[in-house]
């Protein structure tokens, strides 16, 4: 019984006694007047008293003109005698017959019977085991089972190791023989690491899925409560469980909310986590070894967990979680494309060469809202055209078409794209240019997008020194265009990207002439747990003069790059430029074709739209008209 229905029962016994205590006394409702002694005593000697009914020192009566009273007399022996010299009618009731009603019971026993009711309501908690009302240091470990949609290995793509890693894990539960054999040990643990969105939980849910052994799962947070050792216990609970139910499988998600390293924060080291984590280390290997019992963990953050934690014995495989590559990324595509209707045009290969660097969560949502775009526009498949402006939404934000931008704005922001663009296409070092756009999207006004030819795990220095080139560009455009003081603020975050490259190469990469192959200045990492507060990493005021000044001239030679390719390539520019105003979005074959064999965009307009182009761009500054397809 919980409190709702203990509640609803004590309204329902309330009412039920009001009724009682109605019923039980009929009596008249006419309202008695309060008499005198006095008064009540001369209307005897009038002979006005008619009835009287005597209650102890209470009286009650009746006049002679219909009109009831009461009063309150004392012990006096004379009284009945008179009234009955009056003649008047006398009834005589004892106090003791009056029979409590059942409503003053209750009330004068409420206080009790609720006392006795929260008794008996914590007392069922208390028994009723783990979500009890005393039940803190209960674990809230949830055994999955089947029904709840089971998720199995070939639900699982583009990690092709770290399944092999799990698999073995299943296999050595489903015949552990196998292994025993040749002496080999179950492992005790297996600690999953990878970038938010890769596919660690999921490959958790395919272990459960694919194991016939009990599957437990907690996340790290459900052991924090208000209340200190708490988390201690229910860590206790948590592997007690395992062991009733071994072979079994353990999965903690974000560990690190629990395993962060010991002994780092500011205030001491005996705190709740500190405690949790201490007896995590305890029952995962101590001397009461858990046999049958494996956890595992996954986590974003592996490098604020505790080396305790880490160690062979507790998690004996750390298994990486990395984002897909291009083969990886085409599986997982086939995957999530399933769940919706594609048309044929559609090249899984394609869209994977354009992503590189999703996760399998990126690659989820893209194939999610390619199928909401195309339901936006009432198709009934999903076309490469509604996964390419998925992608563009995804990646640069949406468009904001309803945005207001002035003639000169579009024009600025043509050839400040275009800057990028025309630097882009010249450097041989930079990546293809994939699309270019002047449709404010995100926070940017318009975009220059570049996608590598295949996946990059390193950069070279020319690569670098293109992409300062690239960054530059917007804003030589600009003042090559517009003049030296009509140079806008766009390009800050151009700006604020090359530096950031510059004082990486300098100081993170070692390729300054100056400086040498050296790491120079602080970490600037976040601060953990005040670690870093009382560690400082300084360089002498010379070295940072010569950081500053390696910094300014790698920028420098690459506004001066992007300045002579764009000096040398001013009519590239101009018709590009011209073609972002006309088209407003171009894709990286189309400036190819446009700047290096002088070809216009081809576009399946209608009339209305090529009408609403002409008069929606910012052509009238430049005395141009829309070209027709060709």
């Amino acid at each position: 019984m919980n409190f709702k229905n203990l509640l609803m029962w004590g309204v329902i016994v309330l009412l039920v006694a009001g009724l009682f205590q109605l019923f039980q006394n009929p009596k008249n409702s006419t309202v008695s007047d309060k008499m005198p002694f006095s008064e009540f005593l001369k209307n005897i000697d009038d002979g006005r008293v008619v009835q009287v009914e005597i209650k102890g020192n209470n009286i009650e009566g009746i006049l002679s003109d219909g009109t009831v009273f009461n009063t309150y007399a004392p012990n006096d022996p004379n009284l009945v005698e008179k009234l009955t010299s009056k003649g008047v009618s006398i009834t005589a009731t004892p106090l003791e017959d009056k029979i409590p009603s059942l409503l003053g019971i209750l009330l004068s026993w409420f206080p009790m019977l609720l006392l006795i009711g929260v008794w008996i309501f914590f007392m069922r908690q208390m028994q009723g085991g783990r979500g009890g009302a005393m039940g803190f240091g209960k674990s809230k470990a949830k055994l999955l089972s089947e029904a709840r949609g089971k998720v199995t290995f070939n639900d699982v793509a583009g990690i092709d190791e770290a399944k092999e890693e799990v698999e073995e894990i299943v296999e050595f539960l489903r015949d552990p023989r196998k292994y025993r054999r040749l002496g080999g040990k179950i492992p005790r643990g297996a600690l999953l690491i990878g970038p938010p969105g890769t596919g660690k939980t999921l490959l958790a849910k395919a272990i459960a899925g694919e194991a016939s052994v009990p599957f437990f799962t907690i996340t790290g947070s459900d052991f924090v409560e208000m209340f200190v050792g708490v988390g201690a216990a229910r860590v206790r609970d948590m592997m007690e469980q395992g062991k009733k139910n071994a072979p079994c499988i353990i999965f903690i998600d974000e560990i690190d909310a629990v395993g962060r390293s010991r002994g780092a924060g500011l205030g001491g080291g005996n705190d709740e986590r500190e405690q949790t984590l201490n007896q995590l280390l305890a029952e995962m290997d101590g001397f009461d070894t858990n046999e049958g019992v494996i956890v595992i963990a996954a986590t974003n953050r592996p490098d604020v967990l505790d080396p305790a934690l880490l160690r062979p014995g507790r998690f004996d495989r750390q298994v990486v979680v990395p984002n897909p590559d291009i083969v990886g990324r085409e599986a997982i595509l086939k995957i999530h494309i399933k769940k919706i209707n594609i048309g044929p045009d559609v090249k899984l290969r394609t869209v994977a060469r354009g992503t590189p660097g999703f996760s399998g969560a990126d690659l989820a949502n893209l194939c999610n809202e390619s199928a909401l775009l195309a339901a936006r526009k009432n198709k009934r498949i999903v076309t490469m055209s509604d996964i390419e402006e998925a992608k563009d939404k995804v990646m640069m934000g949406a468009e904001r078409r309803s945005m207001v931008m002035t003639e000169e704005d579009k024009k600025l922001t043509a050839y400040h794209e275009g800057g990028h663009a025309i630097v882009a296409l010249n450097e041989e070092a930079s990546d293809p240019i994939h699309k270019a756009t002047i449709i404010p999207r995100g926070r940017a006004l318009g975009v220059v997008w570049t996608l590598p030819e295949r996946d990059k795990y390193s950069h070279t220095r020319e690569y670098l020194k293109a992409n300062i080139s690239k960054a530059m560009g917007g804003r030589v455009a600009e003042e090559m265009i517009f003049g030296y003081e009509k140079v806008t603020s766009g390009a800050s975050s151009d700006i604020q990207m090359a530096t950031k490259l510059a004082k990486d190469m300098v100081t993170k990469f070692g390729m300054s002439n100056e400086l040498g192959p050296l790491s120079y200045g602080a970490n600037e990492d976040e601060i953990f747990l005040g670690r870093q507060i009382t560690r400082q990493e300084h360089m002498s005021e010379e070295t940072a003069k010569k950081v500053d000044a390696e910094v300014k001239k790698i920028v420098d030679a690459g506004y001066q790059k992007a300045k002579k390719i764009l000096t040398e390539k001013l009519d590239d520019l101009h018709k590009l430029a011209k073609a972002l105003l006309i088209y407003e979005t171009l894709s990286g074959e189309e400036i190819k074709d446009l700047i290096l064999k002088n070809i216009q965009p081809k576009r399946t307009t209608n009339d209305e739209d090529n009408k609403y182009k002409e008069e929606s761009s910012a052509l009238g500054s430049l005395g141009l008209k829309p070209k027709p397809a060709h």
